[in-house]
């Protein structure tokens, strides 16, 4: 093989190496410009900029949404306690209960219901940070324990 044929050989496969750069630059530059009608590269930046802007206002509008969302999703009920018991040893069965709903702050309301043969009286108790300013009974307590380690 002469010096001359490789050299031609060596001139071939640079010249498709640099028709193929330059196919795929041409064709990323059409997919920027496929709406632009005379190829301005201004114009395709000025898109591509304006789009940009809109979607970072658009997506500074959705952070401060899901945040109010995150903030006011603390207040709805989210740990629950649930205790069944037998307050009179002379009746049989479990029909009485203490209920604890708390929101994310650990507040909300301790429901108890104490069943006997003549009615059901249901009292409830209000819950701050997890403490109550009444006396709560030992199985308001169970329950209210019971919601705080709930998740």
């Amino acid at each position: 093989m002469s010096i001359e044929f490789i050299s031609l050989i060596v001139l071939g496969l640079w010249i498709s190496v640099i028709t193929f750069f330059l196919f795929k630059l041409y064709s990323h530059f059409r997919r920027l410009s496929h709406e632009v009608k005379k190829g301005n590269l201004i114009e395709v930046l000025d898109k591509v900029i304006s789009n940009e802007a809109n979607n970072a206002r658009d997506l500074s509008r959705l952070e401060k949404e899901l945040k109010g969302l995150t903030d006011n999703v603390q207040f709805n009920i989210q740990k629950v306690g649930f205790v069944r018991f037998n307050p009179f040893s002379e009746m049989g069965g479990d029909h009485s209960f203490s209920l604890a709903l708390l929101n994310g702050y650990g507040s909300g309301v301790i429901l108890t219901g104490l069943h006997t043969r003549e009615r059901t009286r249901v009292y409830m108790k209000n819950i701050e940070k997890g403490k109550s300013k009444y006396e709560l009974s030992k199985e308001e307590k169970k329950a209210l324990t019971k919601a705080l380690k709930s998740k």
